[in-house]
């Protein structure tokens, strides 16, 4: 019921904690939050929901059509897909169906798209078509030279997903869930349940969720496991400006490899173009900086893919860290005995399971002794569309003749209207930086990335957020 970001933290233990509020741990709450004799708290280490590996996310809704057939993780994603695309339906949450294709550039590549497409039927998603290179390019005419097939598959789409996460914790909080901020896990321990030790006191629960995604490993050991090592993966991207929307109609996808689904050229839902990422593997979990190197490779791999996409503006360069750990499925794991769940190795596929991952998880701490209670299904919410190909508040005459607001451009690259900041500011879970007001809003992130808006947009910020 409360979003809390300072100051002491309840002494009256909840029913269940889950540490972490990104896309998976937002959802977990969600789930629970359904449940209203339950006190739940979500917990989160930074000051906003989204913070870590699903703020970088690729932002693509995947049937699973890839996904290795018989995992955990193939039947989450292929159950995320339609309960994620119902949701998006019904919240506002922008969704493309955009479609795939898988682009063969050598005959090893060639040969292995039939499999692929096997694959696809083993994991019941029947609607992949092989093409020739004839109508590959009749589709993607902008494609660099010499593909020579792909396979299409018409169910993957783009979604947001920083609204996705946005409206898991709203629902969460609406219903009754506290939203702890600022608030580290530094230790846990067994007390009557759980008693975790962070950085704003004590708190405790007598079930607990480690949804910490690069920290899961971490939170894990202190609990007596060993199950498994997050390696920080390191996804570098280019995001390209709405000029180049033009040049790409489905995302493009390579050959799967070992270290995951390669480089893609994709387009956004707020009508950019994506080209990345990389895999790097490396030692530090904080490592979220672009390297010149990633960026020189990304840019090698997308003249080959896209050759036109190089001559169109760069209007950012992010990068993400994925929890890897070395295992082809999610690391979903009950330890009745202890009232703890794990929730771990949850990659890229992450966002589109999210809801089907939380039923999952919630039938464990079910089966593992917590009592559900009855079910009170949550408020409906409208999350903010921020999506280029749908109407904006500044396009809609009746809002702007209902609240004049609306129709007073603030950001210009993204046509952001005061009134957009004025409601994310005024909002269930509000953001406490520009950052967090870019994500609810997109102001400041267009090709002028803040220099013509930003002194306007921070003393909006400024003057209406909350302590």
């Amino acid at each position: 019921m409360t979003v809390t970001a300072a100051g002491p933290l309840p002494q009256t233990p909840y029913d269940v904690a889950i540490v972490g509020a990104g896309v998976v741990g937002c959802a977990i709450a969600r789930e629970l939050a359904r449940h209203p004799r339950l006190r739940i708290a979500l917990v989160e280490a930074q000051d906003d929901v989204g913070q870590g590996t699903s703020k970088a996310n690729t932002a693509i809704l995947h049937t699973g059509f890839d996904a290795t057939p018989g995992t955990l993780e193939a039947r989450l994603v292929r159950e995320g897909y339609a309960r994620l695309g119902a949701y998006a339906a019904e919240t506002g949450i922008p969704v493309e169906r955009v479609g795939a294709l898988l682009v063969a550039w050598d005959e090893e590549q060639l040969a292995a798209l039939p499999r692929l497409a096997e694959k696809a039927q083993r994991n019941a998603y029947p609607d992949t078509v092989l093409l020739g290179p004839g109508e590959l390019y009749a589709r993607e005419p902008h494609l660099g030279p010499g593909a020579l097939g792909a396979l299409h598959v018409p169910g993957e789409s783009i979604i947001c997903p920083w609204t996705t996460t946005l409206a898991y914790a709203t629902q969460a909080v609406r219903a009754g869930a506290d939203l702890h901020l600022n608030t580290a896990v530094q230790h846990v321990r067994a007390a009557d349940g759980h008693l975790l030790t962070t950085s704003r006191g004590t708190l405790r629960a007598r079930h607990l969720v480690n949804a910490a995604g690069l920290h899961a490993d971490t939170l894990d050991r202190a609990l007596g496991h060993e199950d498994f090592t997050v390696t920080p993966r390191r996804g570098q991207l280019l995001v390209h400006d709405k000029l180049a929307r033009p040049l790409v109609r489905h995302i493009l996808l390579p050959v799967p490899t070992a270290l995951g689904k390669g480089v893609l050229v994709a387009p956004t839902v707020y009508g950019n173009v994506l080209l990345g990422p990389t895999a790097e593997d490396l030692d530090d979990k904080r490592a979220t900086g672009s390297t010149a190197d990633g960026t020189a490779a990304l840019r090698e791999q997308g003249r080959r893919i896209l050759p036109a996409l190089l001559e169109e503006e760069v209007t950012a360069v992010y990068a993400g860290l994925r929890a890897a750990t070395g295992q082809e499925d999610y690391r979903i794991t009950a330890h009745p005995g202890q009232a703890y769940v794990t929730v771990g190795g949850i990659r890229s596929t992450g966002l589109t399971a999210s809801l089907a991952i939380a039923a999952h998880v919630t039938g464990l701490l079910a089966d593992g002794g917590l009592d559900l209670g009855p079910v009170r299904e949550p408020e409906p919410v409208t999350m903010p569309n921020l999506g280029e190909a749908f109407p904006r508040p500044y396009q809609r005459a009746d809002l702007i003749a209902a609240d004049p607001e609306y129709g007073t451009l603030v950001c210009h690259c993204e046509r952001v209207s005061r009134g957009e900041i004025r409601d994310a500011l005024a909002s269930t879970v509000p953001p406490r930086s520009l950052d967090g007001l870019r994500r609810r809003t997109r102001a400041r992130a267009g090709r002028c990335q803040g220099f013509f808006c930003g002194a306007a947009v921070r003393e909006l910020f400024e003057r209406g957020a909350r302590p």
